[in-house]
């Protein structure tokens, strides 16, 4: 399949920045001229996913490192699959010893069902652990979870509020969500915490 090579690379987050500049590396290693790569976690939004897809054409090949890169599920992988199909494109993964995998042959879907399988079985597996992990820590008194954002900084949204601004501009200005400052300013009014 002639065309270009045109690479994708994820990580969860930004603290994985080492992991995106390995996936970087890589694709640059496999020939891609064009990268899109972004720091978000694979249920959200992915931004540079979707303008990779727009930019290949008939002929390109999509290169990713690993399957659980591109996507969240096997169902999802072949959502994606079927779209590049339609335009004509291939799918490369690299540690699939980096051969194009033809999705339109029976042998190419097997091979690729069989890894995006495996892939989603990892990724449950760590949330798991995670899961058991959260547990053991609550029973042993070391987990206090995730630290309410907006509730530390109720104060400052409403000296804002206080000083004229909206709930917009506050959202904006102490980086929280406008739905939270609606509820410290109605929790404010009626004299409970947020």
């Amino acid at each position: 399949m002639s065309g270009a090579l045109v690479g994708y690379g994820r990580t969860s987050t930004a603290e994985q920045e080492a992991g995106l500049e390995a996936q970087r590396r890589d694709l640059v290693a496999a020939g891609c001229g064009k990268i899109f790569a972004e720091h978000v976690s694979s249920v959200g939004e992915r931004a540079a996913l979707r303008q990779a897809l727009d930019y290949v054409r008939e002929g390109d090949t999509l290169v990713i490192t690993k399957i659980d890169r591109l996507a969240r599920s096997t169902i999802n992988l072949w959502e994606i699959v079927r779209g590049l199909d339609a335009k004509g494109v291939g799918l490369r993964v690299l540690n699939l010893g980096g051969e194009v995998v033809d999705t339109r042959s029976a042998t190419g879907r097997l091979i690729l069902t069989i890894f995006a399988g495996f892939a989603q079985f990892e990724r449950e597996m760590m949330l798991e652990r995670q899961r058991e992990g959260i547990a053991k820590a609550r029973a042993e008194g070391k987990y206090t979870g995730r630290k309410p954002t907006a509730r530390a900084k109720s104060a400052d949204a409403l000296k804002l509020h206080a000083e004229g601004k909206t709930p917009t501009e506050i959202a904006k200005a102490i980086g929280i969500g406008r739905a939270s400052v609606y509820r410290i300013l109605e929790g404010a009014k009626e004299g409970t915490p947020a």
